[in-house]
């Protein structure tokens, strides 16, 4: 099997069949605006599988599709899994592709972290753990749908996550004394700015609404961090780590945000305040979490 390249790793909805659009089930809320249940079309999606609203998702009550990505998962189950069928015209395959797609995704993501952490100065040993982690997530994702349904998703999480947060921990350790261990920490509308957060560990911390303008968060561990209507106006992110683009683009941010490599700003970011954001000195607020 070929290696996994950044570019399998990228939804491409020209080649899939509005799988992310159908298989999953969303609940009405500040993020969608109607009720779907899962296996059932959104009422925006059209015939040839694109969104009629794409361009207005937002102002339209559903800036929740406009956050998510399915890492290159959907085009992967289309057009590998189910060599291109359509689950419109082949109604017995449309279950089967959506319980495929369910697993895949999961899996692209846990890809796109491990190409990513291969990115960072590493001991040799972690690298070859990492590589060997890459080259079974990817195998497992490509086999065919039939094993790909059977295979125990938060089994096989489990064994590659450690190896992820080792890689975090370890590039932290590299640029400094490690920060504040907020892993998974409650942050929702928290103010920030006056918290040293370089270094720190804030894998899948809440940190819906939390304002982090001007906030340095170089070397600061991101990985699955749910930032939806963070404010990063004028934070700086060029040295974080594991910040994927969905991230980016479920916060408020504008031109002073300062971007990791890859990452393109989101077309709803506002151009920075007249009034720049007045930075304070960090000070270790939040206590090391046990």
């Amino acid at each position: 099997m070929a290696e996994v390249g950044p570019e399998d790793l990228r939804a491409d909805c020209s080649r899939c069949v509005g799988l992310c659009c159908v298989a999953p089930a969303f609940a009405a809320s500040a993020d969608f605006a109607v009720d779907k249940p899962a296996g059932q079309p959104c009422p925006n999606l059209r015939p040839d599988f694109r969104c009629g609203i794409h361009a207005d998702l937002r102002n339209r009550g559903f800036p929740g599709c406009t956050t998510f990505d399915c890492f290159g998962a959907g085009q992967r189950v289309t057009r590998n899994a189910f060599g291109g069928r359509n689950w419109r015209n082949d109604s017995t395959t449309a279950q089967a592709m959506f319980d495929t797609f369910a697993v895949v995704r999961p899996l692209h993501e846990l890809l796109w972290h491990l190409t990513e952490a291969l990115t960072l100065d590493l001991p040799a040993s972690l690298r070859v753990a990492l590589t060997e982690a890459l080259t079974d997530t990817d195998q497992v994702a490509g086999g065919d749908p039939e094993s790909v349904r059977a295979l125990a998703v938060d089994a096989h999480r489990g064994r590659v996550v450690p190896l992820l947060s080792r890689a975090g921990d370890h590039a932290r350790a590299r640029s400094g004394r490690p920060g504040t261990d907020l892993r998974g920490a409650a942050l929702l509308g928290t103010d920030l700015r006056r918290t040293d957060v370089r270094r720190a560990t804030l894998r899948g911390a809440q940190l819906v609404g939390a304002d982090l303008r001007g906030v340095d968060l170089t070397g600061a561990d991101l990985a699955g961090a749910d930032l939806r209507g963070a404010d990063l106006r004028g934070a700086n992110l060029s040295a974080a780590l594991f910040v994927h683009q969905a991230q980016l683009d479920a916060a408020r941010g504008d031109r002073a945000t300062r971007l990791p490599p890859g990452r393109s700003r989101p077309d709803h970011w506002a151009a920075p305040a007249s009034a720049p954001v007045r930075r304070r000195p960090p000070a270790r607020g939040l206590g090391r979490r046990r």
